[in-house]
């Protein structure tokens, strides 16, 4: 039964001593730990805490890929876009073949599928303007646990072994296996090259990676093997500050990711239809039928949208405003359908006119917080480490739209907006957010997952706010999906009631039982922080 969470969460008297990390991993959580009881800020907490999944959580952390950074800080929001973009080179039809037709794989698994690397500035774009401890000392945790080693997870060392399974099942040639065949399950595991280039980045800054021998070894590499990235691509990469996207939602403010993610667009409409069509409506029930099958319709219209509009905002006008004016929202609420599925082909867009992410919350003494999602995009990114640097590289270009129409690996449409271009960066479903109240944090939210991340944050934002939901549940509450396309398919969790699959059979949707999404959620309820990360992860979650 629903009841409304603003009479449980208040964030009065709000218990400043506190502080709370929610990580994909221990390693992770447990040097973000470190940095905010050293005196560190979130922000502090965040840059250490990115640096270190880069060597120990490799399938999604990294310096070879790039993310976003919504920071919420002496009450100020600010949202770092250290998203990757497209080399110098690429050009629109670079994935098609000579009839024009989308190359198989080519935009996912080698060098030509890397997009030029954000993290490293934007994790010292980061430091440089909210970071209260030295750069050396946040990055060094990370050297150290790549020079001397860490004891591979057997979670970890299962999904090493699965991708060079696939890859070898698949016969591509690539030098992952080579790099990581010996990480084996509750064994030491070191990683030399890397530690080199993180030393290089902890002496020499943001310099140590897109200047001198880091930028040497890429570019040399790229070239042996016909890749796109240059030193110029490198030296002209730069990570951007950007308004985050802010929405009011039922007495919260809601804090979230502008273009080039198309998440925060997503979140706002899909809560604020959400909000329109149970308004002085008897409450729905938790993944009850007529729950799921309200927020799948809503999907229907956000996915079509997402579609037409969005891409980089430095390339295309991005009509923002438009998209989540509730006049706008209020006339898209009336085309959903309460009792049938609306056929997928006549949803249109409204105007006239990886799946391996990670995720992180962090909340300090302070009351400040950060939300980062980061990724390499699908698990392991392009399956290529730079020779001699020791890290991989990304599948970012993936995420751009090959020809428009045809679906990419998350199954996602694109067209104009998202088409690629030299230096631009592609549309992104990672959706990072905050929700206050009255000025105060009241939840850090986020999840890797493609385009599932859109539901899981949406999702996590009802489970806490709309159910009286504790962090835990919060996160593993189970959670579904449906973007448009594949048609009429629902995507859940195990745990799913068999009646309401049933049910929702018989209206039309086939569903499909697929986990998806690692969230790491912090709440402030009734003035005391809560921690929760998923426990089909390795992740870890504390209140100190």
């Amino acid at each position: 039964m629903a009841c409304s969470k603003q009479a449980e969460i208040t964030t009065e008297n709000i218990a400043q001593q506190q502080a709370a990390v929610a990580m994909p991993d221990s390693y992770s959580a447990d040097v973000a730990k470190n940095i905010l009881i050293k005196g560190g800020n979130a922000v502090d907490a965040a840059i250490a805490a990115q640096f270190v999944l880069a060597v120990t959580l490799p399938e999604a952390g990294n310096i070879g890929g790039g993310g976003f950074m919504l920071v919420y800080k002496d009450k100020k929001s600010d949202f770092i876009d250290y998203r990757e973009q497209a080399p110098l080179s690429a050009h629109r039809d670079m994935y098609l073949d000579e009839n024009g037709e989308v190359i198989p794989y080519q935009s996912l698994i080698g060098v030509l599928s890397t997009g030029v690397p954000g993290t490293v500035a934007g994790m010292w774009l980061a430091h440089q303007k909210y970071g209260s401890l030295s750069w050396e000392e946040l990055v060094q945790p990370a050297v150290t646990l790549a020079e001397q080693g860490f004891i591979v997870h057997p979670k970890l060392a299962a999904s090493i072994e699965k991708h060079i399974q696939r890859l070898e099942s698949r016969g591509f040639t690539v030098n992952f296996k080579d790099y990581f065949a010996d990480a084996k399950a509750n064994k030491l595991f070191k990683q030399d090259e890397l530690g080199k280039t993180l030393t290089r980045i902890r002496d020499e800054g943001k310099d140590g990676f897109y200047l001198g021998e880091t930028a040497s070894l890429i570019s040399d590499f790229m070239q042996q093997k016909e890749g796109l990235i240059t030193k110029q691509d490198l030296l002209s990469y730069q990570a951007k500050s950007r308004a985050a996207l802010t929405a009011d939602w039922r007495g919260y403010q809601l804090l979230s990711s502008p273009p080039p993610s198309s998440g925060g667009i997503a979140i706002v409409q899909w809560l604020k239809m959400y909000e329109l069509l149970t308004k002085d409506q008897p409450s729905l029930g938790n993944n009850s039928t007529e729950y799921v099958h309200l927020l799948s319709e809503i999907g229907k219209r956000v996915f079509a949208d997402r579609a037409e509009y969005l891409g980089d905002p430095d390339f295309i006008d991005v009509p923002v405003g438009q998209l989540v004016a509730d006049q706008y929202i209020q006339k898209r609420s009336l085309e959903v359908s309460r009792e049938k599925i609306s056929e997928t082909e006549a949803i249109r867009p409204g105007l006239k006119e990886s799946e391996q992410t990670t995720h992180f919350s962090i909340v300090d003494k302070w009351g400040n917080a950060v939300s980062n999602t980061t990724t390499l995009n699908l698990g392991f990114g392009s399956s290529v480490v730079v020779e001699g640097a020791g890290f991989l590289l990304n599948d970012e270009m993936d995420d751009f739209s090959s020809k428009p129409g045809v679906a990419n690996a998350f199954g996602a449409v694109g067209g104009q907006a998202n088409e690629i271009q030299p230096k631009k960066r592609m549309l992104s479903s990672m959706s990072p957010s905050i929700v206050l109240k009255d000025g105060e944090v009241t939840v850090v939210t986020g999840s890797p997952g493609g385009t599932t991340i859109i539901s899981s944050v949406y999702l996590s934002i009802l489970h806490a706010l709309e159910f009286n939901m504790t962090a835990d549940e919060t996160v593993n509450n189970p959670r579904f999906h449906h973007q448009l396309l594949p048609k009429n398919m629902i995507r859940h969790h195990p745990g799913l009631a068999p009646n309401v699959i049933k049910e929702l059979e018989q209206l039309g949707y086939k569903m499909s039982e697929r986990r998806f999404g690692d969230m790491h959620v912090i709440l402030n309820i009734n003035g005391k922080l809560d921690a929760g990360s998923e426990a089909s992860g390795r992740g870890k979650a504390m209140v100190f």
